[in-house]
């Protein structure tokens, strides 16, 4: 790092940017809003540069800091307190967001690029629609900024500066969640822009269906990225902590899963505002409520009131702050709305058994399930507040009550797309859909013999059934109603050409989340064995043969190893060799810490997964702790998160998404659009 660039993006710019971004954002809040107030052009103006400004002065302020973290400047405490010389030069610079101070910044600056995107983007909005949500995107950037400087400020000083640091968590020194955070950061900001929208509809008194087409890109895009997010946590924790699970129903891992269930009812709904001009006060309602969950999750972390290995603080002080901001962003939204929604116009009318019927299903359940798990994370620190008694709710409540409510979700995801708007009837969706029953009745029948119980059977068929699902509706799509059997191949493909994007996007995230089910069930017929063994010993488990060949010692930069070599064979006469698994002890002295490196095998089928414990005696005394795993169809869970965000990327590829109009080279199609 060169000394003059360190000198001239010192600390202080950083703070000196950080306060006048803060400044920037209360006259974005205050300027554009008066201007959609009295209807002054002018005014309403001022807020794409604004919102630029912001930006580029809280990108001034983040550069800044990773140049004190990659450049060693121990008189930052923010430094000192989380890095050291000897870490890494890839984990200095994630270690930015490592920590409170830098991740409250980071989330600043994703809040400013959501406000840039608006000012860029929409450009072809109504002037006093978009200087409404530029303003409201405004005021909450300057509570974060505002929180940021008072009481999480990332340059603050440290006096005498340290010779070294004093690392980051050893935990937090992995590439998944180095990147974990920005990612799930960008879901859970995004979905302040959605938020906007409906404080601008309802300051504007009106909610139509170029509402919810503005409403719906803003919407997919943040829970893309929200997705990826918690996918990636969840695969984190299941290869560094060492666990052996996917979900453990974590307090902090529960924050994230309450703003993805509405986030989806809200991308769901948005769908019907905008083809139907149904459910615009529960749409509404549904983003305002999602970017709550979404604040009110950084509330829990940061507070003290969760615990968890997630957590980055423990500072009720901080946590006051938060809850003064929950109340005013949230408080004042919901104050909003309770005034203003009655005034909202009605929207159509549709049948029960419609498209719009099942994405109401669709909604009522995705809501029930966050409220079982909003009651279930929340119960146990509240009945320790009121009631001084220490409560546990833990994984068997969750499985028991949100996993029947998934079920039939699940029934409702394939027949749901495949029905028409406003009024339908059931017996050509089931004469579309009978093979796709068939199949998933007789993958569940074979199921059936190797998964544990029958809620898991019943999941794995559901799986099969929302994939097959998926695939009918593009073959309707394809292949309309009433036309022969004699359809020509080169017809169909003409056909599935000119489909919109949307359609292959929807099904596409629609089969992830089949794929992600069947994973799930796949997991209840996992093996696990905990032994402790010798030098040579051999462990049989899940058909195959785990052998210890030795364990060796290993210098890493900051830390020193201790790992296994593990040899897995087939548990048959032949004894073929499968792999060589390296688990390790990983010990940080400077932290006094010690972490597990988890070793895994995959077949994408199936996970061999070893973890070294503690080690005991010495010689041929000599022995160690070996937890062992098969899991079967683990990597499905992260697969089908990705296919589903890929799809809800392929949505957003389409032209008629983003703007609500196809190319004009398409035109002339003759396909309707989704």
């Amino acid at each position: 790092m060169s000394p003059v660039l360190g000198m001239l993006l010192s600390p202080e710019l950083g703070r000196f940017a950080l306060a006048l971004a803060c400044t920037l954002a209360l006259a974005q809040c205050a300027l554009p809003l008066a201007g959609a107030w009295a209807r002054h052009p002018r005014l309403m103006a001022t807020g794409p540069g604004l919102a630029f400004g912001q930006l580029a002065c809280l990108a001034l302020s983040f550069t800044c800091l990773a140049v004190a973290a990659i450049g060693n400047d121990f008189s930052v405490q923010n430094i000192a307190e989380n890095s050291a010389i000897a870490k890494p030069l890839l984990y200095k610079i994630t270690g930015i967001w490592g920590n409170h101070e830098g991740s409250i910044l980071l989330w600043s600056l994703i809040l400013g690029l959501c406000g840039g995107a608006v000012a860029w983007f929409g450009r072809f909005l109504p002037s006093t629609l978009q200087a409404r949500v530029l303003g409201v995107l405004g005021g909450t950037a300057a509570g974060f900024e505002l929180f940021c400087l008072l009481t999480s400020n990332p340059f603050d000083r440290v006096w005498p500066a340290p010779v070294d640091g004093h690392g980051m968590n050893p935990l937090l020194q992995d590439p998944g969640l180095a990147f974990h955070p920005p990612i799930l950061y960008t879901g859970y900001v995004g979905f302040a822009v959605p938020f906007a929208f409906a404080v601008a509809a309802l300051l504007e008194g009106r909610v139509d269906a170029a509402w919810g087409r503005w409403v719906r890109p803003w919407a997919v895009a943040a829970w893309c990225f929200l997705t990826c997010g918690i996918a990636l946590g969840s695969w984190w924790s299941y290869y560094v902590l060492g666990w052996g699970g996917y979900w453990f129903w974590d307090p902090v891992e529960n924050a994230s899963l309450l703003p993805w269930l509405t986030g989806t009812a809200l991308v769901h709904s948005a769908i019907v505002v905008e083809k139907r001009e149904a459910l615009k006060v529960w749409t509404v309602l549904l983003a305002i409520g999602t970017f709550s969950l979404s604040l009110s999750g950084t509330f829990l972390v940061r507070s003290g009131i969760l615990n968890s290995v997630h957590a980055f603080a423990n500072d009720p002080a901080r946590g006051v702050f938060i809850l003064g901001l929950l109340g005013l962003v949230i408080g004042g939204a919901l104050l909003l709305f309770a005034i203003r929604a009655p005034t909202l116009s009605a929207g159509g009318s549709f049948a029960p058994l419609s498209r719009e019927g099942a994405l109401v299903m669709n909604n009522i359940l995705l809501c029930a399930i966050c409220a079982v798990v909003l009651v279930g994370t929340m119960y146990p620190p509240f009945a320790s507040l009121l009631f001084g008694q220490a409560i546990s709710v833990g994984k068997p409540f969750f499985d028991a009550t949100a996993a029947p409510m998934a079920l039939p979700l699940l029934a409702v995801m394939a027949i749901g797309p495949m029905l028409p708007w406003k009024r339908a009837q059931l017996a050509p969706v089931i004469a579309r859909l009978w093979w796709a029953a068939l199949l998933a009745g007789a993958v569940g029948l074979v199921a059936a013999f190797g998964l544990r119980g029958t809620l898991p059977v019943l999941a794995f068929a559901l799986g099969v059934w929302v994939i097959a699902g998926s695939l009918a509706g593009v073959i309707q799509r394809v292949r309309p109603a009433g036309t022969s059997g004699r359809v020509s191949l080169a017809d169909s493909l003409h056909r599935a050409r000119m489909l919109p994007r949307a359609v292959f996007g929807a099904a596409l995230a629609h089969a992830g989340a089949g794929i992600t089910v069947i994973g799930l069930a796949g997991m209840s017929a996992a093996s696990h064995a905990i032994v402790s063994v010798h030098t040579g010993d051999s462990v049989p488990l899940a058909g195959y043969r785990w052998t210890l060949a030795r364990i060796d010692d290993q210098a890493g930069p900051n830390y020193h190893a201790r790992i296994a070599t593990l040899l897995v064979h087939r548990d048959r006469p032949d004894g073929a060799l499968v792999t060589v698994l390296h688990p390790a002890r990983r010990d940080f002295a400077s932290q006094g810490q010690t972490t597990t490196e988890v070793a895994i095998h995959t077949n994408l089928v199936s996970d061999l997964y070893a973890v070294l414990g503690e080690e005991h005696g010495t010689g041929a005394d000599h022995t160690a702790v070996l937890r062992l795993h098969y899991n079967p169809l683990a990597p499905w869970m992260w697969l089908g998160a990705l296919v589903m965000a890929l799809g809800g990327a392929l949505s957003l590829s389409d032209r008629r998404i983003r703007i609500g109009a196809p190319h004009r080279a398409r035109t002339r199609a003759t396909v309707p659009a989704e």
